[in-house]
């Protein structure tokens, strides 16, 4: 590609919303995009072998592996925030859970001044993107790339936690993307034949060939480029050279909760005093870029169990990969098609809350520390995940080197109402699985201490729990002072720059963040669309009013 080439659209990000905005432009022929990834293509096996989330979450394959800075709330921890940097983003990296969140959630973003975001208002966006495959009614799609079904080869201890859920006395939730969001289910996976459905499969694979779509490995982008408050290109490095693309109608950023705010702060766009402190000209005042990070912060507590049927450091267990590894390569069967999060829960802590705040997911192995810690033997891990947390964090520059990590600082469990839910959500665990269906299995309890009154529980929580993955807000949508991005997301006070990704979330959702992120970027195509279209007519009309004066 030629240097300085002009594109009608530049998408800066390849993950989970930005190839859906990419793909679902270059739909337009007479339209031409071009999409910039940081990481490279999608061409690992381990992204398309389901089970390869094991491999690619603790290392560095296809993973920004970034770092928090020190979490007060963590007992001084540093956390860890895997991030996938290769075409579909995270959304090739993670355990493929499609849930899209309470209707709750969609209807607050609404009212706190974003028209066109209540759930009534996104659920046609979310059908767009789904075919569903277990799921024929009209709160799923059937028609869109993003594939969704329940789990090809299910282990059986998946409905061993809906039934012990039953047991201690939780309601049943056959589809946790349906009416009610409450209770015990199977998770519904985003996969198609035995392997992952990311973003990239689903939107940029089948469409490779358009002569208008242009993608860009390696490439990452280290400033945007402005004339006054317009923006007109994108500077990044390939292979180790600086190149620089311009854009005739808008930019997208897609880079994420981490990158998008900082690659606005790179290119002067943010608190003035924090552009000031790196030397960096200012060209927009924008106060809230960075700010309003929030994550959901998630304990795993892991239990022994006898059973092969669940994965495990042994030599019978050996053997039983070495079968499953066959079983996947011949029919993409078998226990390598398993996101290791096969079943899930919602639950309230209190019957005054308005939705579930603490999700329950059974993993089908033992292992803490994002799976960089593993116990010989075979077993299981229950998460407690906080959903809606009230800790409020922050992304500030480390450095004006754009190829410098950002400073991460979630604020895990620093207001004290998020230790004192997830103390709850820890007691569930203990209730779950000492009802008879796990009992029946024996399990041990693999930590060696105490944890039975709160304050125990409290501070094993403070040494263990980390992110389950889903940072959002850090360029928010809104109307006050802290906001970032209109409702049509374009970056407030700027011309021709658009945020469509998980940052611009005003609040967090109750669930993992993937599919409404894919909404995202469908809206995000949708408003661009109509804007183009708006523009166009108005072209047209002024044309002709001058072909023909009144």
């Amino acid at each position: 590609m030629k240097e300085n080439v002009v594109f009608d659209y530049i998408v800066i990000g390849g993950g989970a919303a930005g190839c859906v905005v990419a793909s679902r432009l270059s739909e337009d022929a007479d339209i031409s995009v071009c999409l910039l990834e940081a990481g490279g293509p999608d061409s690992n096996p381990l992204v398309h072998m389901p089970a390869g989330v094991a491999a690619m979450v603790p290392t560095s394959i296809n993973n920004w592996q970034y770092q928090t800075v020190a979490q007060s709330g963590l007992n001084g921890r540093i956390g860890y925030q895997p991030r996938g940097k290769t075409l579909g983003g995270s959304s090739s990296i993670n355990a493929m859970a499609y849930h899209r969140g309470h209707p709750g959630d969609f209807d607050r973003w609404a009212a706190l001044g974003n028209p066109g975001w209540s759930y009534q208002e996104v659920l046609p966006f979310f059908k767009r993107a789904e075919h569903n495959e277990n799921f024929k009614d009209p709160l799923h799609g059937q028609n869109g790339p993003l594939n969704v079904r329940f789990q090809a080869s299910p282990n059986p201890f998946g409905e061993t936690f809906v039934e012990a859920g039953l047991q201690a006395g939780y309601p049943a939730c056959p589809d946790q993307n349906g009416a009610i969001m409450e209770g015990f289910g199977r998770v519904q996976v985003m996969q198609k034949d035995g392997q992952r459905c990311s973003a990239a499969k689903a939107y940029l694979t089948p469409n490779r060939a358009r002569k208008n779509l242009h993608i860009e490995t390696h490439a990452q982008a280290t400033r945007i480029l402005f004339e006054g408050k317009r923006a007109v290109g994108v500077e990044f490095v390939q292979n180790g050279e600086k190149r620089v693309l311009y854009a005739r109608c808008e930019l997208i950023l897609s880079s994420g909760a981490f990158n998008s705010p900082q690659l606005l702060l790179l290119s002067g766009v943010g608190p003035t005093e924090e552009l000031h402190k790196f030397g960096i000209p200012v060209v927009h005042e924008l106060p809230g870029v960075g700010k309003n990070l929030v994550d959901h912060i998630d304990y795993v507590h892991s239990y022994r169990v006898k059973s092969r049927k669940l994965l495990g450091l042994s030599l019978p267990g050996i053997w039983d990969m070495v079968k499953a590894g066959f079983s996947y390569w011949r029919n993409r069967t078998g226990p390598l098609t398993s996101n290791f999060a096969e079943a899930c829960a919602f639950v309230k802590t209190s019957a005054q809350v308005p939705q579930p705040d603490i999700e329950l997911a059974l993993t089908i192995a033992m292992f803490a520390d994002h799976g960089r810690t593993l116990y010989r033997g075979h077993g299981l891990s229950v998460h407690a995940c906080l959903l809606h947390p009230k800790s409020v964090g922050q992304l500030t520059l480390a450095s004006a080197d754009p190829l410098v990590a950002p400073l991460i600082d979630p604020a895990f469990l620093n207001h004290p109402d998020d230790i004192a839910t997830l103390v709850e959500g820890y007691k569930i665990i203990r209730k779950v699985m000492q009802t008879p269906a796990f009992q029946a299995f024996k399990p041990r309890d693999v930590l060696d201490t105490q944890m039975h009154t709160d304050a125990e529980i409290e501070q094993v929580i403070r040494n263990r729990a980390d992110t389950l993955y889903h940072p959002v807000g850090t360029c928010k949508m809104g109307t006050d002072a802290m906001a970032v991005v209109d409702a049509r997301l374009q970056v407030h006070g700027l011309e021709g720059l658009r945020v469509a990704d998980a940052s611009i979330m005003p609040t967090i959702i109750g669930c993992s963040t993937t599919a409404a992120t894919v909404m995202i970027g469908e809206k995000a195509a949708d408003f661009i669309r109509q804007d183009r279209a708006a523009s166009t007519s108005k072209v047209n009309h002024e044309t002709t009013a001058l072909d023909h004066p009144a």
